[in-house]
């Protein structure tokens, strides 16, 4: 299936490894350019030499909670992309437990929400784009030691982006929601966790109708239909990719 995708623009923040990286590559196989950002500096270079050769692809460093850092790495990809038509909010801080490491996930997870979006805004507006974040099923069930400030701002960050499927799908933007059940990214926080819990990832697995995670690789597919002309009319919708983790039965 050819999801229309040659040509489109994309920004992706947080992509240099894991679920934004499979994303990034994704997209260029499917003819877009993209743009990635991360924190630092040698993962950037790396990222963008390595996905360079399935494409166009251009990086900078960003500290996600920093908002003008963030606006001027929209408005910069914009310039060597030539627009933008696909904004993908990928940036998520580590839980934190204690009220002092709230603020730090705020800024991260839900304000390099609004801040991303608002910059990009007028070039999506000019080129009917399209707006997705990465949520969690976390946010719809009690999981593991505790909710805490991860699937607190994940929850707020679905909330917001699916209402913006009124207010900028007004404009002409789609704004969708992928929330990803269990991931097993190699290095990635499923990967320590068969390491050193092993019978916890073994009955988390277990707990999937198909015995197994999911990849990076899903959750990217996922996003490249959300964002391509295949998906004209999905607008407001939060697509879980769990493989079934989660019980509840949606209407």
């Amino acid at each position: 299936m050819d999801l229309g995708l040659a040509g489109r623009r994309a920004l992706i923040t947080g992509a240099t490894k894991g679920i934004g990286r499979a994303i990034a590559e994704t997209l260029l196989e499917e003819g877009a350019s993209v743009a990635i950002c991360a924190r630092t500096a040698p993962d950037v270079d790396a990222a963008v030499t390595e996905l360079s050769a399935k494409g166009k692809a251009v990086g900078g460093v960003v500290d996600a909670a920093d908002g003008d850092s963030l606006r001027a790495w929209v408005a910069s990809s914009a310039e060597q992309l030539g627009g933008i038509d696909i904004y993908i909010h990928n940036t998520s801080g580590k839980p934190a437990r204690k009220l002092d490491g709230w603020k730090n996930n705020f800024d991260i997870d839900l304000m390099a929400l609004l801040h991303g979006v608002e910059a990009a805004t007028p070039f999506l507006a000019a080129n009917g784009g399209s707006v997705v974040s990465i949520g969690t099923t976390a946010v719809a069930e009690h999981f593991a030691t505790g909710s805490g400030s991860y699937s607190a701002f994940k929850a707020a960050v679905t909330n917001w982006t699916l209402g913006q499927a009124q207010v900028l799908g007004a404009k002409g933007i789609r704004c969708n929601v992928v929330s990803p059940g269990p991931i097993f990214i190699e290095g990635g926080d499923w990967d320590h966790i068969k390491g050193a819990m092993p019978s916890f990832f073994e009955a988390t697995a277990k707990a999937h109708p198909g015995g197994a995670l999911g990849t990076g690789q899903d959750v990217a597919d996922a996003v490249a239909f959300l964002v391509s002309s295949r998906a004209k009319h999905v607008n407001g919708v939060n697509l879980t990719v769990d493989g079934g983790f989660l019980k509840r039965v949606n209407y």
